[in-house]
């Protein structure tokens, strides 16, 4: 009988969305399918994407995915970094799960050794805890001229003295020279935790790529460990919707029960957060769900859904200068559906007041880019709103009539007045509003909640008037991301060598690897 599997591995990526959060999560549910004890880690995320853990922590969404592929509830030890974007050059800073101010790249390099240390003892106790740790890396260990506060890539394999595998993304082409470059940047220290390859998203004869990597293991010394298909399929909890096409589709819905679809217009807001609130609605059958950013795009949609906001007030702004705005307004004098989902929640209101952001932004440059102390809100709403610390971030539970309903919070804003009849009740309180065709509320992933989700869809088709619109009676959203997860780790399983795998996690990187010498 083999030994227990016991180590650690990092999963790099040439670039951004190359696909190391669902190869993360596919051998996560592949080794905890197995029996192995394994928990996800990223040092560092950069995301605007998040979700609230049991204790009130706040963490990347593409970390608690990973986190139920291994069976396990979310945590902020998985994800004890998190930087929230809220303009060009500024970001929200989430360290073990709080906020604890914003900062710049140069602020951010002062606190560098802080962070690694909390990283650090992280990364210890999950490995003392857990049998593998499956880590993931952030955007290239290729940005050398971010080595120096590196956490998350080559700065966390050399602290850790963890092997590394680089995913490169075959379907946005060079692939072979991404990876080939991505060693060949790195100073010889850290190319020697470079232990192999994984190629994503191929489509074809896996025969004909097979001289290129059989060149590329010549060039660097390195294998390929895997080649993974491109699979339509995987879609749910995408990390981020900053890459996503104004009027790409969400999803691959089902055909209609009944005889007429549901269109659904989702507004793709400059500073997006939990863009995935959408994707429950793309999981039903005959719901149809695309990006937009332009009014054109609302004016045949049956329902306007308009997101979260990392900048509430210059979201807001920029709806105003497109004219979605005014299709918001023409929406609400016809009784055309519209829900706000927190910050557009927020922004469907009468009033803001910005004591948050303004403070937060004077004295510095961006200063031009901060909202104003108070703004007028689209005034679809009878309410006004006032941003303050300290941040709300919880998970909350309620019900809508009769069907129960579950998700989280994460907003600074509060309502201060409302005129509107409340929408649901959480923990005992009203929340949200409802007018006419009009929903707003601040809870995220409010609609991964089948039977209210039913519900609300079914009075969305007859408000809309889809007469001929039936709600599937039996769709439901774990289930789906269950079987996402099962089909990642079937990938993992059918197109990865997993016994050379199981020998780099237990064993580690080879001293014999070879060094790419280039001039510098």
């Amino acid at each position: 009988m083999s030994a227990p599997l016991r180590g650690a591995l990092l999963i790099a990526g040439t670039t951004s969305d190359a696909g190391k959060s669902v190869v993360v999560a596919g051998i996560c549910r592949m080794l905890a399918r197995r029996g192995v004890r394994v928990a996800p880690f990223k040092a560092q995320n950069m995301s605007n994407n998040s979700v609230v853990t049991l204790d009130g922590g706040e963490i990347g969404r593409a970390q608690a995915l990973q986190a139920r592929a291994c069976g396990l509830e979310p945590s902020v030890r998985f994800n004890p970094v998190l930087l929230k974007p809220g303009s060009d050059r500024r970001s929200q800073l989430v360290v073990r799960g709080a906020a604890v101010g914003t900062v710049g790249a140069r602020d951010y390099f002062t606190r560098r050794q802080e962070l690694r240390e909390v990283v650090a003892a992280e990364l210890a106790s999950l490995r003392d805890e857990f049998d593998v740790v499956i880590c993931e890396g952030a955007g290239s260990p290729a940005e050398i001229n971010l080595r120096a506060t590196d956490l998350a890539n080559m700065g966390l394999a050399r602290a850790a003295d963890l092997p590394v595998l680089v995913v490169g993304d075959i379907d946005r082409g060079g692939v072979l020279a991404h990876l080939f470059g991505t060693v060949a940047v790195l100073e010889p220290e850290d190319q020697q935790l470079i232990s192999g390859f994984l190629i994503n998203k191929f489509r074809g004869d896996v025969s004909l790529l097979q001289p290129g990597l059989d060149q590329l293991r010549a060039l660097t010394g390195r294998p390929t460990l895997g080649v993974l298909p491109f699979a339509e399929d995987l879609w749910l909890d995408a990390e981020d919707s900053l890459g996503t096409l104004s009027g790409a589709p969400v999803g691959r819905p089902g055909p209609p029960h009944g005889t007429d679809w549901l269109t659904v217009a989702a507004v793709r807001l400059p500073r997006i957060s939990n863009s995935t609130d959408i994707e429950a609605l793309a999981c039903e059958p005959g719901v149809s769900v695309r990006w937009a950013d332009g009014p054109h795009q609302l004016a045949t949609a049956d329902l306007v859904i308009v997101p979260g906001s990392k900048a509430t007030i210059s979201d807001l702004n920029w709806l105003r200068a497109n004219g979605i705005a005014d299709a918001l307004h023409a929406r609400a004098v016809a009784g055309r559906p519209v829900l706000g989902i927190c910050g557009g929640y927020q922004m469907l209101g009468n009033r803001i007041v910005d004591g948050v952001e303004h403070t937060a932004a004077a004295g510095r440059a961006e200063v031009a880019e901060s909202a104003p102390c108070v703004v007028d809100g689209l005034g679809l709403l009878d309410l006004d709103i006032e941003f303050a610390d300290p941040k709300i971030a919880r998970q909350v539970s309620g019900s809508a009539g009769a069907d129960p309903l579950h998700g989280y919070e994460i907003h600074h804003g509060r309502v201060t007045r409302t005129a509107d009849p409340a929408w649901l009740t959480i923990d005992g309180e009203p929340e949200g509003s409802a007018r006419t065709a009009i929903w707003g509320t601040h809870v995220h992933g409010l609609l991964e909640s089948d039977e209210f989700r039913r519900t609300w869809l079914t009075e969305v088709a007859a408000v809309a008037g889809r007469t001929g619109f039936t709600v599937a009676p039996d769709t439901s959203v774990a289930a789906v991301r269950s079987a996402q997860l099962d089909l990642l780790a079937d990938l993992i399983e059918k197109h990865v060598d997993l016994a050379a795998l199981d020998q780099l996690i237990r064993d580690g990187a080879t001293t014999d690897i070879p060094v790419i010498r280039t001039s510098r």
